[in-house]
Order: structure tokens, then C-alpha cells, then sequence
């Protein structure tokens, strides 16, 4: 089954490695990395494994919370399978038919960002309400002005965040998981400052 663990760890030659060792050990097969941020000497990266039938994922989280200077910020189940979907491919889908950027976008933020749902909503004269969403978006929202991508009051259960997109805002959000981090904020700006350029072609 495969499964995305957060990691943070020294930003120096053999971090990685050691953390690709100690994943392995433990019965973990890496499938797919991917830096998040760097910052203050520390790298955060996001490693898509594949645990096999009979190892808990606990032992992965020990395995490399072990390490000296590693810090397991989070694990979950990954639905989307054993693979990074990159900023690069949301725009080279984007460009295939940029009259929908706008709601592809949307569609394609859950697999780029590892969120549970994204969502498009607009405001009128009675709220906000949803524009375009994925399966599991809610479907009230409760966003104030926004200027630039910003981390929403979230709870125990939901971490979120929203953007302005044009006339319109982007909501995503996941179950559990560390807060969204500034690199992720600034991610989404960017790809939704692609997009509206592109449904502008």
C-alpha cells in the first residue's frame, strides 16, 4: 500500500541516504521524493513509499526518527499512487485546452499538493458558493478578503488553505497532516498565476 511521509532533516550531503537506508530497513520500498522547502539547515522532503502487507507504518516512523537531527512531520495513506504529480505536468495539462485552466487547475491541485480536495468558490450576494470542486470538497466555506495564499483556522480533523484566483478564491485542504508550509503557499500562487494566464490564451 503506499503511503507519503514527511520528513524533515539536516540539509547536508548523506541526509537523504541515511533516511532512504533507514526506510528501507525497516521494510519500505521509496517510489518517489521530492524536496518541499529548505530552510535554516534543514530540508523538507516528501517521500512516496510502498509498505508491504504486514509492516506498520510505524516502524518507518521509528526507523528514521532514530536518526539524529529527522523528524517524521507526517505519514498517510497515499491514494494517488506511487507517483509526484510535478508543477510541470499541471501546466502541460493546463495547456491542453486552456477555456478549462480554471477548473482544471483545481482538479489537478489534490495529487500536486497531497491534499484531499480543492475547490473554487466565488463570492455573492449570499456567501461564498462553490464554482468547481473535487469529490471531496466541502461545500461551505467560510474565507475572509484575501490578498496572497494564506493558511485557513483549521482544527484537529482539517488543515487548509486558500489564494485568490481572479475574481474568484481556491480552497484545498487534508485530513490530519502538518500545516501547509510557506514554500506550498508560494507553490500555489504561482501555478494559479499560470493558470489564469493560460485560460487567458
Amino acid at each position: 500500500m503506499p503511503y507519503l511521509i514527511r520528513v524533515e532533516l539536516p540539509d547536508v550531503p548523506g541526509s537523504l541516504g541515511r533516511v532512504a537506508s533507514a526506510i528501507g530497513e525497516a521494510g519500505g520500498d521509496i517510489e518517489a521524493i521530492e524536496i518541499v522547502e529548505k530552510r535554516d539547515g534543514y530540508a523538507v522532503d516528501d517521500v512516496v513509499l510502498e509498505i508491504p502487507p504486514g509492516t506498520m507504518p510505524d516502524s518507518i516512523v521509528s526507523a528514521c526518527s532514530v536518526l539524529d537531527g529527522v523528524s517524521v512531520l507526517w505519514i498517510n495513506r497515499y491514494a494517488a499512487g506511487g507517483n509526484l504529480f510535478l508543477d510541470l505536468e499541471v501546466v502541460e495539462a493546463l495547456t491542453e485546452d486552456p477555456s478549462s485552466a480554471r477548473d482544471r487547475v483545481v482538479d489537478l491541485l489534490p495529487i500536486t499538493f497531497r491534499v484531499d480536495w480543492a475547490a473554487r468558490v466565488r463570492r455573492g450576494d449570499g456567501g461564498l458558493a462553490v464554482v468547481h470542486a473535487t469529490d471531496a470538497a466541502p461545500s461551505e466555506f467560510d474565507i475572509g478578503h484575501l490578498t496572497s495564499p494564506t493558511r485557513l483556522p483549521g482544527d484537529d480533523t482539517y488543515v487548509e488553505c486558500a489564494a485568490p484566483f481572479g475574481d474568484d478564491l481556491i480552497a484545498m485542504g487534508r485530513r490530519g497532516g502538518p500545516e501547509f508550509l510557506d514554500s506550498e503557499l508560494a507553490r500555489l500562487e504561482h501555478l494559479l498565476g499560470l493558470a489564469m494566464t493560460i485560460s487567458r490564451a
